[in-house]
């Protein structure tokens, strides 16, 4: 694969203080003064894994998607170009603000930035967490995932899935379209919820411990309506993890146990269960607003005695057991 990871993450927010202690004291992350007008957060080695600026809008800024070799971006350059996307060379400032060697930067068909970048930068000191973590699964598998709202799936899809070349993992229909795709062993680093809206669903990180997460959603529930989702399990990558306010209005999903397969061998599949095993209660919907669907789904899915295999991590098993349906 040529996009191998997503490497990094920008939000626009006149919010910095909110995001410092969010993404420090909650989510785990070091916080990095880059001055007055942004705060940098790591999650390992990466100088930089989330940066937040000092712009109007609360929303996403840009995603950075990491490419094996330097060549793969004048390929993904030609290849967007001759489908009429105006890609950009990254200025040699830009590149140092992302610290990286060498970017592209262009725009998908909902106007959401995307980064092209090869190279990032490694820090000479030790990552130190906002609060005491064991860390995060990042590494090959990238810094996580991100979800947008779409208002057109049709043309969505064959942006990401023919022309950066992501692979799709799994989708379904109900209660609304979502398509997962992968570009590493993660079961997805990408998704999206065909909303009808434009705009930023979540972004989701996984803790290297259970505990982390749920200590985690202790403090979280400290705070008045910092909790989105409850606790809760997802039927697809399996993954256990709540989900968070951010201070910017998107949520973000604070994950442990995250699904890894083999994509050389993966099969892409329509799920039929809805998102969740359990839990994930909608707290910020009405039950008339969808909160009431999601539970009757995911009490039928309880009923039907759906749950994932109680398996090691093991990418030939879990793409043994999709091949066969289960």
């Amino acid at each position: 694969m040529a996009i191998n990871a997503l490497g990094y993450l920008g939000v626009r927010s006149d919010k910095l203080d909110d995001w410092g202690d969010f993404a420090g004291k909650l989510l785990g992350m070091q916080k990095i003064d880059r001055g007055g007008k942004a705060v940098a957060f790591r999650m390992d080695d990466r100088q930089q894994r989330l940066l937040v600026s000092d712009e109007p809008g609360e929303t996403l800024a840009f995603m950075g998607w990491e490419v094996e070799h330097r060549d793969d971006l004048q390929v993904y350059a030609n290849r967007l170009d001759g489908a009429g996307v105006v890609v950009h060379t990254g200025s040699g400032e830009l590149c140092d603000r992302r610290f990286v060697t060498d970017l592209i930067w262009f725009e998908d068909p909902g106007g959401n930035r995307i980064e092209l970048f090869h190279g990032p930068m490694i820090a000479n000191d030790a990552f130190i967490p906002g609060r005491p973590i064991d860390g995060f699964k990042t590494g090959p598998l990238g810094m996580g995932h991100a979800v947008l709202h779409v208002k057109n799936i049709e043309v969505m899809l064959p942006f990401y899935r023919d022309l950066l070349d992501f692979h799709v993992s799994d989708f379904g229909l109900e209660p609304y379209g979502l398509y997962f795709f992968h570009v590493n062993g993660r079961h997805h680093s990408f998704a999206m919820v065909g909303s009808g809206q434009l705009g930023f669903h979540h972004f989701m990180v996984e803790f290297q411990n259970l505990d982390d997460v749920g200590q985690g959603f202790d403090l979280a529930s400290q705070e008045e309506d910092r909790v989105a989702y409850t606790l809760g399990r997802h039927t697809n990558d399996y993954m256990t993890s709540y989900y968070a306010h951010s201070p910017s209005g998107f949520f973000v999903e604070n994950g442990w146990g995250g699904r890894v397969i083999d994509p050389e061998s993966w099969e892409p599949h329509q799920t039929h269960d809805g998102p969740s095993f359990w839990g994930h209660e909608r707290l910020y919907l009405t039950e008339e607003g969808g909160r009431k669907r999601l539970r009757d789904m995911r009490l039928d899915a309880a009923q039907r005695g759906k749950r994932a295999p109680q398996v090691a991590d093991c990418p030939w098993l879990f793409a043994e057991l999709a091949k066969q349906g289960k």
